[in-house]
This record gives C-alpha cells, sequence and structure tokens, in this order.
C-alpha cells in the first residue's frame, strides 16, 4: 500500500522525531512503565505507528470492502447503517413463568432478541426432582424439565417474530427439540423459527464442565443437528462456537480465537466425514466471544477472527458459498472483569466492552448487568446494561460508518499480530493431531490454566491494576439490592413437574423413548426422534438418560 521511497521517509523522519522530541522528555520524565503490551495476549504495544508497521499489507488481500472476501471489514455491506446488531440480554431465572415476565419486560424495554439460560441441572440433563438437582432449581438459569415448561416461557411471545438464543450444550438437542414443538403448536412454518443453540461441547471439556457424554457421542448429536435443521430448520443457526468460555478461563485473546476457530474447524471435519455438504450447513454456523477490557485487542481480534475464518473454510474445506465463509459472531463482555467491589464501576467497564464489540461488528450483543459479580441481575440492572447498548446505537455515532478503525496503523498492525499468534496455536493444534485430540490430551486446559495463572500473579504483585480491587480501593461497599431464588420457586417447578407425568400419556412416552434408544444405538439421525418424545411429554431428564445409558458418562480421564 506504501511506496518504498515514501516508508524510508517516513522511517527517517521517525528517527528525527525520537532524537528530537522523545529522547529529552524521556530523560526528564520517563514512561509510566518500562514495556507495555496488550492487556492478555501480551503483544508489545509500541510508542508510535507509523505505515512502517503496516508496510506488507494490501488492501484487497487483507482488508477488502465490507460485505466482500476476506470480510476483515464485516461480513455486511453497510454495516450498522442497514440494521443494527441483535440486542440481547442473557436472562432466565427461577420458574418458567418468571423467566417469561422477565423476557416480556425486556421486550418492552427495546431489547431485540432473547437469550435464555439454563440452570445447572437442565445444563446437564437431569430433572428437578433428580437428586443431583437439589438446591439448583432455578438458581443460575431457568428450570425447564418438560415441554409444558418451554410453552410457559414463550406464553404471548410468537415465535415467528423473535430470534432466540438458548445458552444450552450437553442437551441441546432436546431443547431446540422443545422449541421447535412450541414453533409447531403456536402454528409457525418451522422455516421462519430463528435463533441460536449453542451446542459447542468442545469448549465444554475445555473450561465450563457442562458435559453428559464423552466427545465421539457428543460430536455424533452436533452433526445430527447440522443435518436436521438443514432439512427442517434452515434460519436456525445450529452452534454457537464459544470462545466466550474458553477467555472467561483465564485464556488470553489469541488464545480465544484459536481454539474457537479451533473447535469451529473440527466441527466442520465431522460433518464433512458425516457426508454433509460443508455449504449446506456451513452458512448456520456462528460463533460466541468474549468482550473483553482492551478495546483495541478486541478490534482485532474481531477482524482477524473473520479474515481467518474466511481463508480457513476457503482453504481446508473448498467451500464455494460466500455464506459459508462468512464468520458471524455473537459478543458477551467480560464476566469475569465484573467485581465485587464498587459494583458501579462495572457499568463503566460494560460499556467499553460493548463499545469494542460494535467496533469490532459483532452481529449480537450482550451486556452485563453491574451486579452480575454477585448474583442473578435486578431488573433495574438490565435495564441499565440494555440502555448501554441504546445509547451505543442511537447517540455514540460507532454504528454510522463500517469498520471505523480500519486504517488505524496500530489497529491493522495488532490485526495482524494477533492473527499471527492464533495461526501459531493452530499449527500447534494440528500438530497434535487436531482440536478433539488436543482437547483430551488435556494440552488446550494447560495453555489455558498457564495464562490464567500469569494474570492473577500480576494483579496480586499490582503489575495489573484492577480499580477498586488492588487499587483506588474503598473502605466500606453500598448494600446491594440482589435477585434471589428461593425454596418456594423450587417447590413451584416441583409441582409443575409432578402434575406434567400425572396428566401425561405414559404408554406414550414409554414407546416415544424407546424408539430414541433404537436409534441411538444404531446410526440414524436422532433429531426426529428427540421432537417426537418431547411433544409427548418425555422429561428432559427422561431423554438424556436414555442417551446416558446407550453412550455412558464422560468423566475427565474415562468413561462411565
Amino acid at each position: 500500500m506504501f511506496d518504498a521511497d515514501d516508508l524510508e521517509t517516513i522511517r527517517a523522519a521517525r528517527e528525527s522525531w525520537e532524537r528530537e522530541a522523545v529522547d529529552p522528555v524521556l530523560e526528564r520524565f520517563g514512561e509510566r512503565r518500562e514495556t507495555f503490551t496488550t492487556d492478555t495476549g501480551g503483544q508489545p504495544v509500541e510508542r508510535l505507528y507509523t505505515p512502517e508497521d503496516v508496510a506488507d499489507l494490501e488492501y484487497e488481500r487483507d482488508l477488502g470492502f465490507p460485505g466482500a472476501a476476506p470480510y476483515t471489514r464485516g461480513v455486511y455491506s453497510t454495516g450498522y447503517r442497514g440494521r443494527l446488531w441483535t440486542m440481547r440480554q442473557y436472562a432466565g431465572f427461577s420458574t418458567p413463568e418468571d423467566t417469561n415476565e422477565r423476557f416480556h419486560y425486556l421486550l418492552e424495554q427495546g431489547q431485540t432478541g432473547l437469550s435464555m439460560a439454563f440452570d445447572l441441572p437442565t445444563q446437564m440433563g437431569y430433572d428437578s426432582d433428580a437428586a443431583m438437582a437439589a438446591g439448583e432449581v432455578g438458581k443460575a438459569g431457568v428450570a425447564i424439565d418438560s415441554l409444558a415448561d418451554m410453552e410457559t416461557v414463550f406464553d404471548g411471545i410468537p415465535l415467528d417474530e423473535v430470534s432466540t438464543s438458548m445458552t444450552i450444550n450437553a442437551p441441546a438437542a432436546v431443547l431446540l427439540a422443545m422449541y421447535i414443538a412450541v414453533g409447531d403448536r403456536q402454528g409457525v412454518d418451522r422455516g421462519q423459527l430463528r435463533g441460536t443453540i449453542q451446542n459447542d461441547l468442545l469448549k465444554e471439556y475445555i473450561a465450563r464442565n457442562t458435559y453428559i457424554y464423552p466427545p465421539e457421542p457428543s460430536m455424533r448429536l452436533i452433526t445430527d443437528i447440522f443435518e436436521f435443521c438443514a432439512a427442517e430448520v434452515p434460519k436456525f443457526n445450529t452452534i454457537s462456537i464459544s470462545g466466550y468460555h474458553i477467555r472467561e478461563a483465564g485464556a488470553t485473546a489469541a488464545e480465544e480465537l484459536a481454539f474457537t476457530l479451533g473447535d469451529g474447524i473440527e466441527y466442520v471435519e465431522r460433518a464433512v466425514d458425516a457426508g454433509l455438504d460443508v455449504d449446506e450447513f456451513a452458512p448456520q454456523l456462528s460463533f460466541f466471544f468474549n468482550g473483553h477490557n482492551n478495546i483495541f485487542e478486541e478490534v482485532a481480534k474481531f477482524r482477524a477472527a473473520r479474515r481467518m475464518w474466511h481463508d480457513i473454510v476457503e482453504e481446508r474445506f473448498d467451500a464455494e458459498d460466500p455464506k459459508s465463509k462468512q464468520l458471524k459472531f455473537h459478543t458477551q463482555t467480560a464476566g469475569s472483569m465484573l467485581t465485587a467491589q464498587q459494583i458501579e464501576n462495572n457499568v463503566v467497564r460494560v460499556a467499553y466492552q460493548a463499545l469494542a464489540a460494535v467496533l469490532g461488528g459483532t452481529q449480537s450483543l450482550h451486556t452485563n448487568g453491574k451486579d452480575e459479580a454477585l448474583a442473578l441481575p435486578t431488573e433495574e440492572s438490565v435495564r441499565t446494561a440494555l440502555r448501554t447498548q441504546q445509547i451505543l446505537a442511537y447517540e455514540s455515532g460507532a454504528a454510522d460508518t463500517v469498520d471505523p478503525l480500519a486504517g488505524s496503523y496500530y489497529v491493522e498492525a495488532l490485526t495482524d499480530e494477533v492473527e499471527r499468534d492464533a495461526y501459531d496455536l493452530l499449527d500447534a493444534v494440528d500438530d497434535r493431531g487436531g482440536m478433539l485430540a488436543a482437547v483430551e490430551s488435556g494440552w488446550v486446559k494447560r495453555q489455558i490454566q498457564d495464562s490464567a495463572f500469569d494474570r492473577q500473579r500480576e494483579i496480586e504483585t499490582g503489575e495489573r491494576i484492577i480499580v477498586g480491587v488492588n487499587e483506588f480501593e474503598i473502605d466500606e461497599e453500598p448494600a446491594v439490592n440482589a435477585e434471589e431464588v428461593t425454596e418456594e420457586d423450587e417447590r413451584r417447578q416441583l409441582a409443575r413437574l409432578e402434575s406434567v407425568r400425572e396428566s401425561r400419556d405414559d404408554e406414550r412416552v414409554e414407546a416415544t423413548l424407546e424408539s430414541l434408544r433404537e436409534r441411538a444405538a444404531g446410526e440414524a439421525n436422532l433429531m426426529p426422534a428427540i421432537v417426537e418424545a418431547v411433544k409427548a411429554e418425555a422429561t428432559v431428564g427422561e431423554i438424556c438418560n436414555v442417551l446416558r445409558e446407550v453412550f455412558g458418562e464422560y468423566r475427565p480421564g474415562g468413561v462411565v
């Protein structure tokens, strides 16, 4: 992009500037630190960036135009000028009735998409009356046991008018089947259902640990969902390949990017090996990234992610459909960066993290409530979090032009640097036999644990300042109005589950579960049988238990 003679002139001018303007200041005052690096990646941050730092940049090869390969500048030609990002607030707690009330509240406040959180028993494939569920019902999200619960959650919410993201993994097939069944009962054509299921099991073994089955049957469930949705629910995103939890576990920006794309590569390879055409399912793959503190590092990460995925899908999988090569992603602000100390500061943190996501071109955004370091967010805090997005959209100017930081010498150089580091990690993954092998060996987890250790050491030594935690502290903290889930809420959910079991046709339930068992023991797609089972009011736990019987349960180091 730059003439060699011009670069030489700039180089000479910079050297002169350093001698005449910088060195005298350094001699008198110095700088705040000897070295500056990005927030988590450790990439060195130079005092100044010039065209020298992007001398190898080729515009069409490395940047292109918005909506055109390699999509560095975004997957849509008009960016947010045509349509703003989908504003979601992660919600779901206690009973289905409480969650329905919160969903209606958020939609009334201007939220444009739903994001559904499930309690821990549901995430682990247990019913609310299971011994393992005691004390956890409705605590981390909504308790869903049966189709009746799902219908209650979406009472008064037409599924052809809203997009729903569901943060569910091991039982993803079951919850997706319930969502489809609710749509069927509402009379909504399956082709009109829109949303996303997380459905990313590899990151569960890496960072989150809400797995049920071993990796191989888990991968089968994922590819079954790909195949089923391509034919039945074509507008639904069949997986949200999630770097968010990898980053929350302590990964750097480059590690988050590399391991997320590595998971994506593994899923595509498995689907292709199962006989699916990459262009049939790849357009419905979506990604989920963390919006962390360092604005420029995060923008560079998002831009590098788009460019890398374009090249990976084109070169590794010979995809022809441009939509197969477009990385579309949801962002959530960093829960691990929220502090229990001086929680009002979290409003500011979330705003900057959201700004980074918008400047990086996210398609969907969740902003955390300020009190989520302590408890479930209150209505007041989720409203403030939503207003943060709305102020960004309508008042900040950040949505008025596409990829506004493009051309910044720093941002372009940092985008290249994050991309190089991520590719180095992907090469290491390939050397270990691919992402599944790297996960099963524990190598990926060790990389993340090492990064998390380094960050914690920096905080404890004061090398890294966390405002209100290890610097600028105060003696007293104000009282917090926390949202609570009570024992009475749990009793209400147990009574609902008992009522479902008493009123359903047990013979029909057993027949559908037996059909599922037979399919699981063979090679047929499991989704049609799961849909029939949920329509018969078989519960999440009953369906998952059938699959446990056939597939076994995963434990680190083996299967039981």
